[in-house]
């Protein structure tokens, strides 16, 4: 079976890595054009194209794939390299352009997405943070047929995965790349075999995760401990949870919810105790949050016993929200 590729992060990589571990041929892959990256802002290739380009695979990056839109030149180059491959399907997974109508029509079994969530719980670009910060106790992945929609639609194969309770977005994420992998590879065995069983996703259930800014990553103390945990965890590896002392960002990595007596009268954000376990801070309803490991602006990640011996952090001082 022929099979062109699309996708971009590490997360798509994984995915192709298993495509052709499974013997797939894969004569086109399309990913995201070159972006800058590192202290130089050097232009770096994506994963995906990184290991097209090791494993002999012709690479298209067009900017838009839409021939009547602000890059037809690149759309019609696309169209005509998807032509020529001549493939049975495409496998979509995090490529970060929306697919316009003649893409999806133009393999034969048409375009297979891997979505990282259990549709249609969390449609949209940040599935695997959502579900972390909204505390939910399993997610996983879902294989769909692409249509025109944003992740609408149909589902083909769906398998789940428990969100543990010290996961972040980072570990979660791994966990899931695996698992995508192994269910397109699934898929498109079953497929080579007859046509593939196919479910309407539920009216019911419907959540959309929205695209993470980095504005969300300021710590807002006036929510309970319960709930900035999840965020600090939502928001590892990217952009990393972030309050302030005395106008210097620090970042929080690690936390753990003190579950020891409450604090309805300390100020929100007030540092309430330093030792080896940790920095206590006063959260929103009177809980505590415990900081385990933190990082200045340019320094590295260090535990918090490591951290205040550098770094004044004493009971009284109050940690603000960056603006």
């Amino acid at each position: 079976m022929k099979v062109i590729f699309a996708g971009t992060p590490e997360f798509a990589r994984v995915a192709l890595q298993q495509l052709l571990d499974a013997g797939f041929d894969v004569p086109l892959v399309l990913t995201q054009p070159d972006r800058p990256a590192g202290r130089g802002m050097k232009l770096q290739a994506s994963p995906v194209k990184q290991l097209a380009q090791e494993r002999g695979i012709a690479v298209a990056q067009p900017r838009s794939l839409r021939l009547d839109g602000k890059y037809p030149g690149d759309a019609a180059a696309a169209q005509a390299a998807i032509a020529d491959a001549g493939a049975d399907a495409m496998v979509v997974a995090a490529y970060g352009l929306i697919l316009p109508q003649w893409v999806l029509d133009a393999p034969r079994l048409g375009c297979l997405n891997i979505h990282a969530s259990l549709l249609p719980r969390w449609r949209g670009a940040a599935p695997i943070h959502r579900a972390i910060e909204a505390g939910d106790a399993e997610t996983g992945v879902t294989i769909m047929q692409m249509d025109a929609g944003l992740d609408t639609g149909d589902m083909l194969l769906r398998s789940a995965l428990p969100i543990a309770a010290h996961d972040t977005t980072a570990t979660l994420h791994d966990r899931l790349a695996a698992l995508g992998g192994q269910l397109i590879v699934q898929a498109l065995q079953q497929a080579q075999q007859g046509p593939l069983h196919s479910e309407a996703q539920p009216a019911e259930g419907v959540t959309y995760a929205h695209k993470i800014d980095k504005t969300e990553a300021a710590i807002d103390w006036r929510q309970p401990a319960v709930a900035i945990e999840r965020r600090v965890r939502t928001f590892d590896p990217f952009p990393g949870a972030a309050t302030t002392l005395a106008g210097e960002a620090i970042k929080v990595w690690c936390c753990e919810i003190d579950s020891g007596p409450r604090f309805p009268s300390a100020t929100l954000g007030q540092i309430l105790y330093v030792n080896d376990q940790g920095v206590g801070v006063a959260c929103g309803d009177g809980t505590a949050l415990r900081l385990t490991e933190l990082q200045r602006a340019g320094g590295r990640r260090l535990a918090a016993r490591d951290f205040v011996r550098g770094f004044t952090l004493a009971p009284g001082m109050v940690l603000g929200t960056p603006a």
